[in-house]
């Protein structure tokens, strides 16, 4: 196998950096008063000043026009660069940020996020419900919820950008109810167990307790439930996003449109005393700029594959599980794009404002949206009823038929509830065991993985993105070990199965 720490010793001969600084996002050491002469700005520093004028000037010779005589083309990758992130969501500005935040001085990275769409009007990221948990069943799971909690807390001290405005994710922190029936109550309970041995506060609920608690609730068929003390509810997921994005850029990494297309590789032949292994490397990322036949290659050390749900597919470009049948060489990245609807309904004598985020026995959820008496909330379906992920409508007859019956039976109130709009999004889904990938290929040495969260990435992109960082940087993960989400474990038939995926 390949460790991490080969991989990190390729960014040993980088070219010549400018003197450490304090890195971006980090406390700064104080800085002692300069004397002498003035620094000269340089020629291209007073030009690029000019050119800014003289547009300036030009367009308000024209007023009402969005004409720009010269125009500077944004976007575009750069020709090198020590770390190529393919995917500019929340996990891969989390990354991008990480590594600004943890290098060893100033300017040492050269990191570009790569990103088809701007726009994220399809993005997995803005298109989730934004809720945050610590009811998982894997110790890794629930560290990375407490950690992501303490960042989401603390966030203007990490991604505060000065002269920017403060960062608001609308944190709602309002709590999960899990609801488990005679079958479930024992997986429940030690799920639980876990939860509170990790330093989670989660209480566990009878059917008395629920009532009282929560009047509004149907607790026919309930056995016993755990809800979430603190550190739990929801949040916007576009503010976290933005707040990633806006604090990586001003620490200087690069943010290009474009797809990636295709990669440049080369191989080694390794001989070992079971069979002869081709190790492969990735040269270059060639990137298809958008609206243009143009195609830019960049130069890499790493590649960091954060493309979420199209992840399988970019991992195939780089040769991973296209070898020979009975090999490692055939083993795939597990990762596809499985849809979910979200759907938003107004109940005006629905659960008041304490309203949780409810699981119910069923796998249905759902939680308040707003103080206006809307809510929202969604159900898995099975895989028997999995929809075409060929585009992103909305089937409401799922609604109608699937979700509407168990939410009027949890909560009597909903029987006369209104749909009045729904949207759909994309999982990165697991299908070998619904958690995350995170690590290096064994095989293509040098691309990274951070996919496969199957629902709850977002909720974990702060500890993900510094555990991916970590192991870039220092050939192994040390704030939280996540060495059970490598990529081996498709190898050895091992999954590291999380029960709570909603």
């Amino acid at each position: 196998m390949i460790r991490a720490g080969r991989v990190c010793r390729g960014l040993a001969p980088l070219r010549a950096r400018p003197p450490p600084e304090p890195a971006g996002g980090c406390a700064p050491r104080p800085r002692g008063l300069r004397t002498g002469r003035p620094q000269c700005r340089g020629l291209f520093g007073d030009l690029g000043k000019e050119v800014g004028k003289f547009q300036k000037k030009l367009k308000e010779s024209l007023p009402g026009s969005e004409w720009n005589p010269i125009d500077t083309t944004k976007g575009l990758p750069p020709e090198q660069a020590d770390v190529v992130i393919v995917g500019g969501g929340v996990m891969g500005w989390s990354v991008a940020y990480w590594l600004k935040c943890l290098e060893t001085r100033k300017g040492a990275l050269q990191v570009a996020v790569i990103e088809k769409d701007p726009t994220y009007s399809k993005a997995s990221t803005v298109l989730s419900v934004g809720g945050i948990r610590q009811q998982f069943s894997l110790p890794e799971n629930v560290q990375m919820s407490l950690y992501s909690a303490f960042f989401l807390r603390t966030i203007n001290e990490h991604l505060g950008v000065v002269n920017e405005p403060p960062i608001d994710i609308q944190f709602n922190p309002l709590g999960y109810l899990f609801l488990a029936s005679e079958d479930g109550a024992a997986i429940l309970e030690e799920n639980v167990h876990v939860q509170r041995d990790q330093g989670a506060k989660v209480s566990l609920l009878s059917p008395t307790q629920l009532k009282k608690k929560y009047p509004w609730l149907n607790t026919d068929g309930v056995a016993v439930a755990s809800y979430g003390l603190e550190n739990e509810g929801w949040f916007d997921p576009w503010a976290l996003l933005h707040a990633f994005k806006r604090k990586a850029i001003s620490m200087g990494v690069y943010s290009c449109h474009g797809e990636v297309t295709s990669f440049t590789t080369s191989s080694t032949e390794l001989l070992t005393p079971e069979r002869e292994l081709t190790l492969s490397r990735i040269n270059y990322v060639h990137v298809q700029m958008p609206n243009s036949l143009e195609n830019q290659p960049v130069e890499c050390s790493l590649v960091v594959n954060a493309a979420g749900c199209w992840s399988g597919k970019l991992a195939e470009m780089a040769g991973v599980g296209i070898g020979s049948p009975n090999t490692q060489d055939e083993i795939k990245l597990p990762v596809e794009p499985r849809k979910r609807y979200v759907y938003v309904w107004h109940c005006p004598d629905g659960p008041g404002l304490a309203c949780p985020t409810v699981i119910d026995t069923t796998g249905t959820y759902f939680r308040r949206e707003g103080i206006g008496g809307n809510y929202l909330g969604g159900l898995s379906p099975t895989e028997e009823e999995e929809p075409d992920i060929q585009d992103l409508k909305v089937d409401h007859s799922f609604f109608q038929e699937k979700i509407w019956p168990k939410l009027a039976h949890r909560v009597p109130v909903f029987e006369s509830l209104k749909v009045r709009s729904a949207w759909a999004g994309y999982y990165d889904y697991n299908t070998f065991d619904q958690n995350a990938v995170l690590g290096s290929h064994p095989l293509v040495e040098n691309m990274f993985f951070i996919t496969g969260f199957s629902g709850h990435g977002l909720q974990h992109s702060p500890a993900a993105g510094r555990a991916m960082a970590e192991l870039i940087l220092e050939g192994k993960f040390k704030t939280i070990c996540m060495e059970k989400f490598s990529f081996n474990r498709f190898i050895t038939g091992e999954p590291a199965l999380e029960r709570n995926i909603i």
